[in-house]
């Protein structure tokens, strides 16, 4: 196996793919997310995707065989509340996951009821649309501790040499009571304090990040955090990688900046 990269995505709004109208809005994106498979070295033996949309007090691994759906968004069309990604799960790799977290001194849940939430199965669609390749998700702690969920992607670095692809999935820009043309000025400011400090050495670019509320407008750009921990994961496995942008947007939800990354 060749070494995987990981990624912090942008995933969009709630079940964007599945609203024509949405997904015009939506359709950068989408390029970027479509793209992700050819950026690849290989298909991957399974996707380990960390959403903002799932969260406990203690590290849940998904371990169903066939994850069941989670629609986990309010007020859409009702088609979207029918919508399947059938992929399989890895329960093996799920398990082997899970004594790899626990190892870092984790508690560790194994999940068999947990579905693939929006934070996942949107952007694997797009990826993947015949939902060919397993998808295996682990959860945020809700502690949000950046330290601790750094240390959660060392402990799942291993993976990458084994053909897992991990993807951090959330947004660099999440705050539903801040969308709209007033969330021009803090997103810019923080997407492009974001860019310098993933431009940075990885010596100076980890103790940035777990200082991430120093930041310009940190806590207009997200009251709470969900939504930007699935990066402290992605990175914390590929910690020394070149950051590269593989997503900039300016003027979604009426006027957020978003960005995406890949480390390798």
């Amino acid at each position: 196996m060749t070494r995987m990269p990981t990624y912090f995505i942008s995933h969009g709004g709630g079940p964007w793919p599945w609203i024509d109208d949405m997904r015009k809005g939506f359709a950068e994106l989408e390029k970027s997310l479509a793209a992700m498979p050819g950026e690849l070295p290989e298909t991957p033996k399974a996707i380990l995707m960390v959403s903002g949309h799932w969260e406990s007090d203690t590290v849940r691994v998904m371990t169903s065989a066939k994850p069941p759906m989670e629609y986990d968004y309010y007020g859409f069309p009702p088609h979207t509340y029918q919508i399947t990604y059938p992929a399989p799960g890895a329960p093996d790799l799920a398990s082997r996951t899970a004594e790899m977290i626990r190892a870092a001194g984790f508690e560790v849940t194994l999940d068999d009821k947990q579905g693939f939430d929006h934070g996942t199965f949107v952007p694997a669609y797009i990826m993947y649309p015949d939902a060919e390749v397993p998808v295996y998700q682990v959860s945020l702690l809700s502690n949000y501790s950046p330290e601790q969920h750094f240390a959660i992607g060392r402990a799942l670095a291993p993976l990458r040499d084994e053909g897992v692809l991990i993807v951090g999935s959330g947004l660099s820009y999440h705050n539903l009571r801040n969308f709209g043309p007033q969330a021009r000025t803090p997103s810019m400011a923080f997407d492009k304090w974001l860019t310098d400090t993933l431009d940075a050495a990885p010596a100076d670019r980890t103790p940035a990040l777990e200082g991430w509320e120093s930041a310009p407008y940190a806590r207009v750009c997200h009251a709470q955090e969900d939504h930007l921990v699935p990066l402290f994961v992605a990175l914390g496995a590929a910690e020394d990688a070149t950051a590269t942008k593989t997503y900039y947007e300016h003027g979604i939800f009426g006027g957020v900046t978003a960005s995406s990354w890949r480390f390798d």
